[in-house]
């Protein structure tokens, strides 16, 4: 059972990292890009710490993700009143609509893939998702 499981975790993985790569090609970002622009359009401001946390990166890789979307005028830095040494990471108003194209294109294979699961199924396997996100990651 362990295999075939494993055999079907990356038919998914590959599935699904294929799917976003084609999503991506059709813009300017990089997966980086994209994956940072998701985590920003869920958080007003963030700082570079817990970001690369929520990426599963370390700072300095988020730091280039940062100065690559700066550059495109995707997201900005802030430093705070508090502690000017601490920058607050936020999309700006391009940034923002990136981050809806994008999430929207996430919603829509969302809804496809559940289009083949019932209500419970669909409960159960966010149930499931959320228990090993939780415990895992």
């Amino acid at each position: 059972m362990i295999e075939e499981l494993t055999n079907e975790l990356l038919f998914f993985f590959n599935g699904f990292s294929s799917w976003e790569n084609s999503i991506v090609r059709t813009s300017d970002l990089t997966v980086s890009e994209a994956h940072a622009l998701e985590v920003l359009g869920e958080h007003e401001k963030i700082n570079m710490k817990s970001l690369a946390q929520k990426l599963g990166v370390t700072t300095g890789t988020t730091t280039v993700t940062v100065d690559r979307l700066e550059k495109k005028d995707l997201a900005k830095r802030e430093s705070t009143d508090e502690d000017r040494r601490v920058n607050l990471i936020a999309l700006t108003e391009s940034g923002k609509k990136a981050f809806e194209e994008h999430h929207n294109y996430h919603m829509q294979l969302t809804e496809q893939m559940i289009s083949v699961l019932s209500e419970d199924e669909i409960r159960q396997f966010l149930d499931t998702l959320k228990k090993i996100n939780m415990e895992t990651f």
